[in-house]
């Protein structure tokens, strides 16, 4: 193992799975979270109670609620919102010398501004070398160290190289790419589909129905990385289609779950109940910057259109199946 010093900036779930696979044979891994008293008891309990019970912190793992912990760390792993990123990254500008590893494994689009992760940090933190990791993965499994594989992509191929080679290990492994933007567009675009998918779960509308939304997905989100000059192997790799199918497959998501509770009667304030579903925050800036771009993605409009109260998901079902027939290119 490398003697780079890592931090982690969250301490929710996800955070917490990375690092733990950051202190897999590694000492002083920094797990900085914004709540002290949720930092304290991570510190005391040496398990995350309130987002991974019953697993425990690597004992290579350093709670911190302090920003100038992660003072000197050359890696840094962003583990927060999608919509919290710019304000984090923000606040810790001072404490991040220039060629520092940033990165960033938020899935989302950042409303408002519609920009993308990697467009926010580099806004925010211009000293930093970008990087972004996205696959289909969830935080228990990679706490109990269950065969994971995601990718990591940054605009040089050194970076992503010598990343994968420092956070990959026997149970979570690392595949690399310089196709940032299309990692991005996979990452984003699945959260807002599997709330689609997971409404169909909630109707019972049956496998075959799934099945359908999940390649009708795929090709919304293989257009859109069409628009935005992507390369379409990774889109057909893991932070595409294997997080599309992890996502959209499982009511262990929370977009998918979100979906489910909007099916059964809740409203869009309430389905998520009180758990963060990044799709939910997405979907408008994701069929925005469709839109800007001539890009069809009606699955993603119908949650968007959901979201914002403008249809019922009776309305959605109708509307999707009674689209006109055309040729499935």
């Amino acid at each position: 193992m490398s003697a780079e010093r890592i931090a982690v900036l969250g301490a929710g779930a996800w955070g917490t799975a990375l690092a733990n696979v950051a202190a897999t044979g590694r000492a002083g891994v920094v797990l900085w979270g914004h709540d002290p008293a949720h930092i304290e008891a991570l510190a005391r309990d040496r398990e995350n109670r309130k987002f991974l019970p019953g697993l425990p912190l690597a004992p290579g793992v350093e709670p911190h609620a302090d920003p100038e912990s992660v003072a000197g760390a050359s890696v840094v792993l962003a583990v927060v919102p999608a919509q919290a990123m710019r304000e984090v990254a923000r606040r810790f500008r001072a404490h991040l010398r220039a060629g520092v590893a940033f990165v960033v494994c938020a899935k989302g689009i950042e409303r408002g501004a519609r920009r993308f992760m990697s467009e926010v940090v580099a806004e925010e933190l211009p000293q930093v070398d970008i990087a972004v990791l996205s696959g289909p993965s969830f935080a228990e499994d990679v706490c109990r160290g269950l065969p994971t594989a995601v990718t990591l992509a940054a605009f040089e191929d050194g970076l992503a190289r010598r990343l994968c080679e420092l956070l990959s290990t026997r149970a979570f492994r690392l595949y690399r790419s310089t196709d940032v933007r299309g990692v991005e567009i996979g990452g984003a675009a699945k959260n807002v589909l599997a709330i689609a998918s997971g409404m169909a779960g909630g109707r019972a509308l049956g496998a075959s129905a799934q099945a359908a939304l999940i390649a009708r997905g795929f090709a919304e989100l293989t257009r859109l990385g069409k628009a935005y000059g992507v390369n379409q192997e990774t889109l057909m790799g893991l932070s595409g289609l294997g997080d599309l199918v992890l996502t959209c497959g499982s009511a262990q998501s929370r977009n998918f779950a979100l979906g489910a509770a909007l099916a059964q009667g809740d409203g869009p304030r309430d389905a998520a109940h009180g758990k963060l579903a990044e799709g939910a925050f997405t979907a408008g800036a994701l069929v925005a910057m469709a839109r800007e771009r001539g890009v069809e993605m009606p699955i993603a409009e119908s949650v968007d259109a959901i979201l914002a109260g403008r249809w019922s998901v009776d309305d959605a079902i109708e509307a999707l199946l009674m689209r006109p027939l055309k040729a499935e290119a």
